[in-house]
C-alpha cells in the first residue's frame, strides 16, 4: 500500500527544517557524548522515524500519484504542511519512534554481519550531479519560454537504491522547471511530466542516457501541453510503479502477456470486428477505470466497471469463467496497467492467449487517429482528456445530450467527475450527483478554504465497485 512507502522528500533529505530541536529525543549534552557515528546512525533514526510517522498519515489508496495526509482532525494536501504539523504537535511520539528506532539497529549492528556496511551505505550521500545533464548554454527562458509538451512514459527494470532515483528525478525536473508526477519503484519508473519542448528535450536524453535504464526514444508519449498542465511536481518512492495493489514480488511485470506493435494490434481488432457476433473466443478488454473509457474506447471492447485499477484483480477473479479458453486482447492509456494487469490475468491461467497494444492507446492514436479507438483519450492531468478524432460516445449526465468534457464535482470536499453541459451547468447541475448537489448548496451559503479530499463523497459508496451483470 502506498502508505507504507516512504517518500524520497522525506527519506533522502538530510534536513529536515521542520523538526525542532527538541525532536531529536536526546538533550544537546547527550548527543554530543555520542560518537560521531552513533550521532550519523541516531540522525538516521530519527529523520526515519519522522518520514514513517508522517507516511502513516496518508490518506487511503491515491490513485496516480495524488497524495494527501490526515491528521488531529485536519487534512494536508503538501509536504511542508505535514511536516510542519507533525514537527509542531506530535514531537513526543517521534522522540519515542526514534529511541526505539536507534536502539533497534544497534542491537541489528551487534547481532548481523554486514549491517554496518549495509547502514553505512544508506548514510552515505551520493552524488547524482553527473545525471544531471549540462544545460549551461541553455538559458532560463529557454527552459520556460516557447512551445510546451507533456510526456508519458514508464520503464519496468532492477532499481537497486530507488530513493536515490527519486533524488535525482527531484533535482533534474526542478533543474528543468517541469512539473508532473513521477513514481519510483524497485521494479522501475513511472512518470508523467510537462513543460517547454527544450526542456522535454532534455529531460529525454537524460533518462536515456541513465544507466539504470535502457529506454528508446518511442518509449516515451508526447502530446501537446505544458508545465501548466500539472498543479506541481510530484516525485516519490512506491512499492508498485502503477497501483494495482499486488505485491510485484508475487505477480511480476515480468509475467506480462504478449507484446503487440500498434499495426498489429489494428489488425486484430479489424479481424475482430469483421466476425461480429460470430467471433465468441476473442475478448478486447479495457484495463481503464469507467471514467476513462465512458469517454473513449476501442469499438465492442468489455470495459469493466470499476473505479481504480487496484480493483481490477477483484474483477478478474469475480469473472475468471468470462475469460476462460479465451484469446484477450488488451489495451490502456500508456501499456503500463497492462503489464501488470495482463501478468495478473496469466497468473490465472484460464486464457488460451493474452496479448496487449504496446504503447498503450497513445501509440494507437499516433498510428491510427481515424482507427478504431473511438471518443476522447483520458488522460491525468488538468486536461483531463485529448482528442484524435470528433466522435463523442458520452452523453451528459443530466440531460442526456452528447457530452464529454468532464468537470470535478462543484461541492466541497468532493473530487469526483461529472460530464455535465453548459445548459445544464447554467442551470446548476454542476455536482456528481443529487446528494452533493444538495450539499454543495447548503456550502455555498458559507465560504471555507478547505483543501479537497478525494473521494469522500457521501455516493461514493453506491457506485458499483466490481459490476455484477457481466
Amino acid at each position: 500500500m502506498e502508505s507504507d512507502i516512504i517518500p524520497c522528500s522525506e527519506f533522502i533529505n538530510l534536513e529536515l527544517d521542520t523538526l525542532t530541536s527538541n525532536v531529536n529525543g536526546l538533550t544537546l549534552k547527550q548527543e554530543k557524548q555520542l560518537s560521531a557515528s552513533q550521532r550519523r546512525y541516531y540522525s538516521f533514526c530519527r529523520r526515519k522515524s519522522f518520514a514513517a510517522f508522517v507516511a502513516s498519515k496518508t490518506e487511503g489508496s491515491q490513485e496516480e500519484g495524488s497524495r494527501s495526509w490526515c491528521c488531529c482532525g485536519q487534512s494536508f494536501n503538501e509536504h511542508s504542511a505535514i511536516h510542519k504539523h507533525v514537527a509542531r504537535t506530535h514531537d513526543a511520539e517521534i522522540k519515542q519512534l526514534t529511541q526505539a528506532t536507534y536502539e533497534h539497529l544497534l542491537i541489528q549492528l551487534e547481532e548481523e554481519p554486514g549491517m554496518q556496511q549495509q547502514t553505512e551505505h544508506e548514510l552515505k550521500p551520493v552524488d547524482i550531479s553527473a545525471w544531471i545533464p549540462d544545460m549551461s548554454h541553455i538559458s532560463e527562458d529557454g527552459l520556460q519560454m516557447g512551445p510546451g509538451q507533456v510526456l508519458l512514459y514508464y520503464c519496468y527494470c532492477q532499481v537497486e537504491d530507488p530513493h536515490v532515483i527519486c533524488a535525482w528525478q527531484k533535482a533534474l525536473c526542478e533543474k528543468l522547471h517541469l512539473t508532473g508526477k513521477v513514481r519510483v519503484a524497485t521494479e522501475g519508473i513511472n512518470g508523467t511530466v510537462g513543460g517547454t519542448k527544450v526542456a522535454t528535450d532534455i529531460y529525454i536524453d537524460a533518462m536515456r542516457s541513465h544507466p539504470v535504464f535502457k529506454m528508446d526514444k518511442e518509449d516515451f508519449k508526447t502530446s501537446d501541453g505544458g508545465a501548466e498542465c500539472f498543479t506541481d511536481l510530484r516525485v516519490g518512492v512506491y512499492k508498485e510503479i502503477v497501483p494495482m495493489g499486488v505485491d510485484p514480488d508475487v505477480i511480476s511485470y515480468k509475467l506480462a502477456g504478449i507484446h503487440l506493435e500498434p499495426e498489429e494490434f489494428h489488425r486484430e481488432v479489424e479481424a475482430l470486428l469483421s466476425e461480429g457476433d460470430l467471433c465468441n473466443d476473442t475478448i478486447l478488454l479495457d484495463c481503464r477505470n469507467f471514467y476513462e473509457s465512458k469517454i473513449g474506447q476501442f469499438t465492442q471492447c468489455l470495459a469493466p466497471n470499476i473505479r481504480k485499477f487496484s480493483y481490477f484483480p477483484d474483477y478478474v477473479d469475480q469473472n475468471l469463467e468470462l475469460f476462460r479458453d479465451k484469446k484477450v486482447l488488451m489495451y490502456c492509456t500508456g501499456g503500463i496497467r497492462c503489464e501488470r494487469g495482463s501478468a495478473y490475468l496469466r497468473s490465472k491461467d484460464v486464457c488460451k492467449e493474452i496479448y496487449q497494444l504496446k504503447g498503450g492507446i497513445h501509440k494507437y492514436l499516433e498510428r491510427f487517429p481515424d482507427g478504431f479507438y473511438r471518443g476522447k483519450l483520458f488522460v491525468f492531468d488538468e486536461r483531463y482528456t485529448i482528442s484524435s478524432n470528433d466522435d463523442v460516445i458520452s452523453d451528459c449526465r443530466y440531460c442526456g445530450r452528447p457530452w464529454d468534457h468532464y468537470e470535478l464535482c462543484s461541492t466541497k470536499f468532493c473530487c469526483q467527475l461529472v460530464l455535465s453541459c453548459p445548459s445544464c451547468r447554467l442551470e446548476g447541475h454542476t455536482a456528481c450527483c443529487s446528494t452533493c448537489q444538495t450539499k454543495g448548496q447548503a456550502q455555498s451559503e458559507a465560504t471555507s478554504d478547505s483543501p479537497r479530499h478525494k473521494e469522500e463523497c457521501e455516493c461514493t459508496d453506491g457506485r458499483p465497485r466490481i459490476p455484477q451483470d457481466v
